[in-house]
């Protein structure tokens, strides 16, 4: 049974409320990737301005992550996180510590580099081109899985989902506000990562039964921030995998079926996106995608927009896509069905 600092029990959640494999820290040091398929991947990403938010190797002590979520709460007059902490004072008695931090401290601990007018939203063929431009090899109104891409890439896809998103699993499909975050990085754009971060943290807060310990590496590094000499016990450590060596040997073991380049920012510093919602500047001797990207259909999410950077209301017909693996390939068929108006 879980307990609140007032000792009262309390609810953990459906499921497991931790995972190991969840906010976990990626070796993308040269010592560990010199001389394989992923050390220009892991060259740029040190360089990039997510390297610390993927690296850090903070100690996680879990009772004071688990007693941060059990006691968090959101603010909306502030649009701030309050959570309370219990630790020793100076004369050895127990008092409660308060703990309020916003996107800020986020964005400030987590070294992120982005701002407040940043977009925390991107243009579904935006992203889907981009993609396409590196390398994604299965049909473009399906899943976006990992293993779609060769191996530096995969490699990259890998590190952000374990390390960058809310999910506690699943982790071998890569959702649409991690593939906005590989976008801003290879096209050199502008994204709000520290919101997209506070907004899934501000949801576990309200989660209510189905809260769990959310982010337990960047909490940890919140604490740490915000707390004078937090309490440290051996024993109370956290256990999360790594993403290490051995990790990117295993995921890069399967033979590309075609190796793509590093392109963009990942191979010019100075490189400058393109305009609008291109992803490509007309001088591009890459590989055109334009066939496969023929074939998409639009649809918003929390995340993505349509390409003229409006969310539309529901059409008066709706797309249903039947996506289905075959020994032949994978066929896609589209359907439309009818759908209320609305006003």
């Amino acid at each position: 049974m879980l307990l609140d600092r007032t000792g009262h029990s309390i609810h953990s959640g459906r499921g497991k409320d931790v995972d190991k494999g969840h906010n976990v820290p990626c070796s993308i040091d040269a010592e560990s990737t010199t001389g394989t398929v992923v050390e220009k991947m892991a060259e740029f990403l040190r360089e990039s301005r997510i390297a610390k938010a993927l690296s850090d190797k903070t100690v996680v002590y879990e009772s004071q992550v688990r007693a941060s979520w059990n006691t968090a709460r959101y603010e909306a007059t502030d649009k701030t996180i309050h959570a309370v902490m219990r630790k020793k004072d100076e004369n050895d008695k127990d008092i409660d510590v308060e703990i309020v931090f916003g996107v800020e401290d986020v964005r400030r601990i987590l070294e992120l580099q982005d701002s407040n007018n940043d977009p925390t939203i991107m243009s579904e063929r935006l992203v889907k081109g981009l993609w396409c431009r590196i390398g994604f090899t299965t049909h473009i109104n399906g899943k976006m899985y990992k293993r779609s891409f060769s191996k530096a890439y995969r490699y990259l896809m890998h590190c952000l989902v374990h390390s960058l998103s809310h999910r506690k699993g699943a982790y071998d499909e890569v959702s649409d506000y991690i593939m906005n975050i590989v976008v801003s990085l290879v096209l050199n754009r502008r994204y709000n990562i520290s919101q997209v971060i506070f907004e899934f943290m501000k949801e576990n807060c309200e989660a209510g039964k189905d809260k769990y310990i959310m982010y337990p590496r960047f909490v940890m590094m919140i604490l740490n921030d915000k707390i004078k000499d937090p309490p440290k016990d051996s024993d109370d450590v956290m256990e999360l995998s790594k993403v290490n060596k051995v990790t990117m040997l295993r995921i890069t073991k399967d033979k590309d079926a075609k190796t793509k380049e590093l392109i963009c920012a990942m191979k010019d510093k100075a490189y400058l996106a393109p305009e609008d919602d291109k992803w490509r500047h007309e001088n591009s001797s890459s590989d055109n995608e334009d066939d496969k990207m023929s074939n998409l259909i639009e649809k918003k999410t929390r995340w993505w927009c349509v390409k003229d950077g409006k969310r539309k209301r529901t059409p008066k017909s709706t797309p249903v896509v039947v996506i289905k693996e075959t020994e032949k390939g994978i066929s896609c068929r589209v359907f439309w069905r009818a759908s209320k108006n609305v006003d």
